[in-house]
């Protein structure tokens, strides 16, 4: 019996090992790149937008006249280019609430609301994911009920 649970024991720590070991790749890099993300979309800053976008990233876009699914960092750049266009490249005044990360070894997701001016003031809800310091998926949820919480 007692051979039988030091095998179990054995087994269980070897399966939860890439859970519990390893060094983390994710972190508090991601969450200030998430913070400068939001900062350039505030600032229609396109290059600063673009810097972290993995070559393979997905960007949902729900609700807005940008609604959409883009795929790959041509297909991002030119949703962007819309976005800043609409006020006239000028920067939004924008308002963050406080972003909430959660990580792991493989990654992190990092959430805020968002409220942008210009000449299409907006409320949005933000989750940005990042794997090995490169932004690999995005939702800009639309969200006109949204409260921002500082």
């Amino acid at each position: 019996m007692i051979r039988k649970t030091k095998v179990a024991s054995l087994i269980l720590t070897l399966a939860l090992l890439p859970w519990c070991g390893g060094q983390a790749v994710a972190g508090p890099l991601d969450e200030a790149k998430a913070k400068a993300h939001l900062d350039a979309v505030a600032a229609g800053d396109l290059e600063a937008l673009m810097r972290d976008y993995a070559d393979d990233a997905y960007m949902e876009w729900v609700g807005g006249p940008l609604d959409g699914r883009y795929r790959g960092k041509a297909e991002i750049r030119a949703v962007w280019q819309k976005f800043i266009a609409v006020n006239g490249g000028q920067p939004r005044p924008a308002t963050f609430g406080k972003l909430k990360a959660f990580t792991n070894r493989h990654g992190t997701s990092v959430e805020a609301g968002a409220g942008y001016g210009g000449k299409l003031p907006m409320k949005v809800w933000h989750a940005l994911t990042y794997r090995d310091g490169d932004l690999t998926t995005e939702v800009w949820q639309i969200a006109p009920a949204l409260q921002i919480e500082p």
